[in-house]
C-alpha cells in the first residue's frame, strides 16, 4: 500500500497550545510543483511577448484558486448523493476529488473577468497559458497515483503487461494513461505555437480539443467517473470541449478570410 502522506511535520508547543502534527500529502505537493513550473514556463513566454507581467500575475493568482474551486464544485455536484451526507468532506480536497473539466471552467471564467478589467487580449494569454495547463494536470496527475484513485477496471496482468496493482487488483492504470498524454500534448502545443499557419486564439482552442480527445477515450476505463444520468460526465463534456474548438477555429478562420475577400 503506498503511503499518500510524504512526510509530516510538528507536532510544535506554542506555550501551553500544542499544534500538529500536520501532514503533507504527495497530492499537494504535486499540485504545488505542477503550479510552480507552469507558471515559469508562461512567464518565460509573457516575457517574449512582451506582455505586462504584473497584471499576468494578478490574473494567475485569481485563476489558480478558481480552478480549485471550480474543480472541487464540479466533483461535488455530481457525488452530491454522498456530499450532502459528509458535508465535512466538501473542503476536504486533500482526500482526492478535484474534476480537471470543471477547473479549466472556474479558472476561464475568472481569468477572463480579469482579462476584460485589465482589457488585455483573451486569446493571447490563453495561449500563454494553455502549454502551462496541460503540463499541469500531466503531473497532477500522479497525485492521483499516491491517492490510489482515478483508476481502470480490473485486467488480466499477462494480457495487459503494465497493469498496476491498486485496491486489490491488477487495473488499467488510468491516470498513467492521462499523464503520457497530457504530456504529448504539451509537447504538441510547444511546437504548435512556433508555427507560421497557427492564428492567436488556436494553440488554447487545439488543447482543449486534444486533452478532450484523449480524456474521452481514456475515460472509458475507469471505475469511478461521474455520471450524467446514464453518460459519463467527462465524456459528455469532452464531446462539448471539442465541438466548441472546431466551431472558434471555423467561425474565426471564415471570418478572416471574409475580412481579407471583402
Amino acid at each position: 500500500m503506498i503511503d499518500p502522506i510524504a512526510f509530516q511535520l510538528g507536532p510544535v508547543k506554542i506555550g501551553p497550545l500544542e499544534v500538529g502534527p500536520i501532514s503533507v500529502r504527495w497530492y499537494g505537493i504535486l499540485i504545488a510543483t505542477a503550479i510552480l513550473i507552469g507558471t515559469i514556463i508562461a512567464l518565460r513566454e509573457v516575457q517574449r511577448q512582451r506582455v505586462d507581467e504584473d497584471k499576468f500575475m494578478n490574473i494567475l493568482i485569481a485563476a489558480i484558486p478558481a480552478a480549485f474551486i471550480g474543480a472541487r464544485l464540479y466533483y461535488v455536484i455530481f457525488r452530491w448523493d454522498y456530499y450532502s451526507k459528509n458535508l465535512a468532506e466538501i473542503p476536504a480536497v486533500w482526500h482526492g476529488g478535484l474534476a480537471i473539466h470543471g477547473g479549466i471552467i472556474g479558472a476561464l471564467l475568472v481569468g477572463g473577468l480579469m482579462i476584460r478589467y485589465y482589457n488585455m487580449n483573451f486569446w493571447q494569454l490563453a495561449d500563454i497559458a494553455a502549454p502551462s495547463m496541460i503540463l499541469g494536470q500531466a503531473i497532477g496527475r500522479w497525485g492521483n497515483y499516491f491517492n490510489q484513485e482515478a483508476y481502470g477496471y480490473e485486467v488480466d496482468p499477462e494480457q495487459i503487461p503494465w497493469a498496476m496493482w491498486i485496491d486489490g487488483a491488477y487495473r488499467h492504470p488510468t491516470f498513467l494513461y492521462e499523464s503520457l498524454w497530457n504530456l504529448l500534448v504539451f509537447i504538441f502545443l510547444l511546437w504548435l505555437r512556433r508555427q507560421r499557419f497557427i492564428r492567436q486564439g488556436e494553440v488554447f482552442l487545439y488543447y482543449i480539443m486534444a486533452y478532450s480527445i484523449g480524456r474521452f477515450v481514456i475515460e472509458g476505463f475507469r471505475t469511478d467517473s461521474l455520471m450524467l444520468g446514464p453518460l459519463r460526465a467527462a465524456q459528455v463534456v469532452s464531446i462539448v470541449f471539442i465541438l466548441i474548438g472546431v466551431i472558434f477555429i471555423w467561425y474565426r478562420r471564415r471570418k478572416e478570410k471574409d475580412r481579407i475577400f471583402r
